[in-house]
């Protein structure tokens, strides 16, 4: 494992009804990291829907929030260490745990976790590359002792291809 310290910005003060947020960001940070050969720092920017919207038109011409961008270090003297930016939304991801009957402090984990594994090079852009993130947030989720926020897309695919 190498070392991953994680910068936690608190933006939004939406987050002070998670009292848990901060460190639960910290844990999945750490959890992640054992799955990285990068060491170096991450900022987490706890924000809200407003901001992210902002952010999400800007990099990536979606005029929407989202419940997590990663925006990965360039890989530049200058940035040398740093190994990028995460910024989660609390509302949006609020406004898919009641939909998704999910806890926020399980959904929150999973999305540093995810947002994360943008940041050292994964990505979901096909079907394989998607399998092998999945696999991978589901191991750093029982590493955390918290659900696998995969099991039931997995269990539904299984089902629909009669391989249960």
């Amino acid at each position: 494992m190498t070392a991953v310290t994680a910068d936690i910005v608190i933006e939004s003060d939406l987050w002070a009804a998670e009292p848990r947020a901060e460190a639960t960001v910290g844990a999945a940070i750490s959890a992640a990291a054992a799955h990285s050969t990068r060491g170096g720092e991450v900022s987490i920017l706890l924000s809200d829907d407003s901001a992210v919207r902002d952010l999400n038109r800007q990099f990536r011409g979606l005029d929407k929030p989202t419940n997590v961008l990663s925006f990965p270090a360039a890989d530049t003297p200058a940035t040398q260490g740093h190994l990028g930016d995460i910024v989660i939304a609390y509302e949006t991801l609020r406004r898919e745990c009641e939909a998704e009957d999910r806890l926020f402090i399980h959904h929150l984990a999973h999305l540093t976790a995810h947002g994360f594994l943008h940041l050292i090079g994964y990505d979901h852009q096909t079907d394989a590359q998607a399998d092998e993130m999945e696999a991978l947030e589901s191991r750093i989720m029982t590493a955390m002792n918290m659900p696998d926020p995969w099991q039931d897309a997995r269990s539904a695919r299984d089902l629909e291809h009669g391989d249960a």
